[in-house]
């Protein structure tokens, strides 16, 4: 039975009708505001992060220097306990790892020990790691600010990592380091002074733009009117 007003309907986009979930709105939000609202340069530093070829060369480093899986701690554990049950002595090889967990990095920083310091620029709260980058420059540690706090759990096992550090290098990945270094070295520490007085967020909406944009062309307009 067909009557009148109840046709099929054109398709629409019907995105804004959809209910996210909370997580999803809040993040959008937290997006917004920071583009709307004037953002100091201590927080807006989180933004400049690593470019992709660095990042990429970054994670090829620390996959080589991955916390050691469950399987392999039960075997040092075992070997161990075998050693002191026989009576020998156990000396385990020591391992080549990345250091994490934010109290760790800092007293690593704090004693100059840490090569190279990668902080995750999602990090929430952000005042976890928010004083972190003045540390290493004041330290004359390299650091740099990375993608994804989930993609550096990884690195460790863990669901999330605010911050890595390299502290112990193998002879042969020294070069590597040092290239990658260098790079970040340039573009973090090299360019703190600039960092610190770079302000963020303040861009307006499209309708807000489109309303300044109104209200300059009318203002050329009486310009005009009082010339004549």
């Amino acid at each position: 039975m067909v009557c009148f007003g109840q046709d099929i309907q054109p398709k629409r986009d019907l995105t804004r009708f959809v209910k996210w979930p909370q997580y999803v709105r809040l993040q959008r939000q937290r997006k917004i505001l920071n583009q709307r609202l004037k953002v100091p340069p201590t927080i807006h530093q989180f933004t400049r992060v690593l470019d992709k070829n660095t990042a990429t060369q970054a994670f090829k480093l620390l996959d080589k220097y991955r916390t050691e899986t469950k399987v392999d701690k039960k075997k040092r554990l075992l070997a161990a306990a075998t050693a002191k049950t026989e009576g020998k002595k156990y000396e385990p090889k020591k391992p080549y790892v990345v250091k994490y967990g934010i109290n760790h990095i800092t007293a690593l920083v704090e004693a100059k020990k840490a090569k190279l310091v990668l902080i995750a620029d999602d990090v929430d709260p952000i005042e976890i790691v928010l004083w972190l980058p003045a540390l290493c420059r004041k330290m004359q540690v390299p650091y740099g600010i990375i993608k994804s706090k989930s993609r550096l759990g990884t690195v460790v096992r863990k669901k999330t990592a605010t911050a890595l550090a390299f502290v112990d290098i193998r002879d042969e990945d020294k070069s590597s380091l040092n290239n990658l270094v260098n790079v970040i070295k340039s573009n973090y520490n090299d360019k703190f002074d600039e960092i610190r007085r770079q302000w963020g967020g303040g861009i307006m909406g499209v309708k807000s733009q489109a309303m300044m944009a109104k209200r300059e062309k009318a203002a050329g307009r009486e310009a005009k009117k009082f010339e004549v």
